[in-house]
């Protein structure tokens, strides 16, 4: 009796780690683990919810790079601080990731909420 309660235990340890993991990917390379995710996890909710976040950091690193075309503002100043607050965003949306549970990152978060997929 006790064996079965441990082998569950285990077996639903081993999918919370799946999830962790799948959550992270999703995250790390954004628009390719978002289709990932799409594919293989479209049913889990976990896994979903940090791919739509990673799907916003690929979109913001598609307007840090338009930004960073404008001479002097763009290139200089606004686009270097914008760089290093998206890789912050990016980071936090890993470690969000990896904990388990459900965490928005600050700006991500909502905006990935309205993705409908």
């Amino acid at each position: 009796m006790a064996k079965k309660k441990v082998k569950k235990e285990i077996q639903s340890s081993r999918k919370q780690d799946d999830k962790k993991l799948f959550a992270f990917l999703a995250a790390f390379f954004t628009i390719v683990g978002f289709i990932i995710a799409l594919v293989l996890k479209k049913e889990d909710k976990y896994v979903m919810f940090y791919a739509k976040q990673g799907l916003v950091i690929f979109i913001g690193w598609l307007i840090v790079w338009a930004v960073g075309i404008i001479p002097i503002i763009g290139k200089f100043v606004l686009g270097p601080i914008l760089l290093i607050l998206l890789l912050i965003l990016w980071v936090i949306t890993w470690i969000n990731a990896l904990s388990g549970e459900q965490k928005k990152t600050f700006i991500i978060g909502d905006l990935a909420e309205k993705i409908k997929v």
